[in-house]
């Protein structure tokens, strides 16, 4: 039976049909609606239908329907299913919140939707074939729109009591710093954050709070793509934007070795993109961390920023 994976991202949907030995059958990418709760509902049930059409053989539909042998769904969200309301919760994507997006779904696209964080769908995908295949206990951080994580243990997502384990994003930045002479800002109480709260690890380490860090301190604005192309290119003020997000990332990431230890840490979203976090990111990590000797792996995920589609793929079991 094939699979389906959707990534719901902020800025993007993409969608990824797999067969069950893992092999890509289709894939797309549209523009993910903001703001328009029941446009998200339209686009995701849109994509499935579109890689529905592109998996199944001519009048293979009618059939498919006849046997109950239709692709499984398995959707990633910026956010989680509360188990207590089972309405979505704690997603940078706001205008989820508060619905039972993975009913609606169910209901839009006739068949059943499993639904879990998208930095659960990421670790999950390189904890199986990916940059932590082998390890035993897998930590991922989306580093994109918004900023997130997700734990893997021997194989299975810890999705915690609250369906909130792993929501490094909304930690506060540790050890905040007072300006210094190479530039910067006052981290405290450090900027505004959609949940309500000020300084989260998300307005620091997301895209746009790379972006936004730029422009406090340069009058500047410009996206983190172009940030980066500008310090290969020499900016010293755009290097000391990477320098101050370097280490706003390796303080974040002590708390995690700090708390669990994992084998591995495993980079996704757009921002994993820029090599100079590999280059750079392990030795400010260790200087941050507790333990005296340090040594964790810091990898880009194996399968791209979009890795956690996949990882949406395989959240229905394989079929007996």
């Amino acid at each position: 039976m094939p699979r389906i994976g959707i990534d719901l991202g902020g800025t993007k949907i993409e969608g990824l049909a797999l067969d069950d030995t893992g092999r890509e059958l289709a894939r797309r990418r549209i523009p993910a609606p903001r703001n328009d709760y029941r446009a998200t509902i339209d686009a995701v049930a849109g994509l499935v239908a579109w890689l529905d059409g592109e998996i199944m053989p001519a009048g293979g539909r009618r059939a498919m329907n006849r046997t109950n042998t239709q692709a499984s769904v398995g959707v990633g969200i910026p956010g989680a299913i509360s188990p207590l309301t089972g309405l979505v919760k704690n997603a940078n994507s706001t205008w989820l919140i508060g619905h039972p997006l993975d009913r609606d779904l169910a209901a839009r696209i006739g068949r059943p939707v499993r639904l879990e964080n998208d930095a659960n769908c990421l670790a999950l995908s390189e904890a199986a074939d990916g940059a932590g295949a082998g390890c035993h206990t897998v930590f991922a951080a989306i580093l994109g729109t918004g900023c997130g994580g997700g734990l893997v243990v021997e194989g299975r997502i810890v999705t915690g009591r609250h369906a909130a384990a792993g929501e490094w994003g909304h930690s506060p930045l540790p050890w905040p710093q007072a300006p210094t002479a190479s530039g910067g800002e006052d981290e405290r109480p450090g900027p505004d954050c959609y949940c309500g709260r000020r300084g989260c690890l998300e307005t620091w380490l997301s895209g746009p709070g790379l972006a936004q860090d730029h422009a406090r301190v340069t009058g500047n604005t410009l996206p983190a793509i172009e940030i980066a192309a500008l310090a290969a290119a020499g900016s010293e003020a755009a290097r000391a934007t990477l320098d101050r997000h370097v280490d706003r990332l390796a303080r974040g990431l002590a708390g995690v070795v700090n708390l669990l230890d994992p084998d591995v840490i495993v980079l996704g979203g757009g921002l994993s993109n820029m090599d100079h976090l590999y280059q750079r990111l392990p030795q400010r990590l260790a200087a941050w961390c507790f333990s005296p000797d340090v040594t964790t792996p810091i990898r880009r995920a194996r399968h791209g920023d979009s890795s956690g589609v996949r990882g949406a793929a395989w959240l229905w079991p394989a079929p007996c």
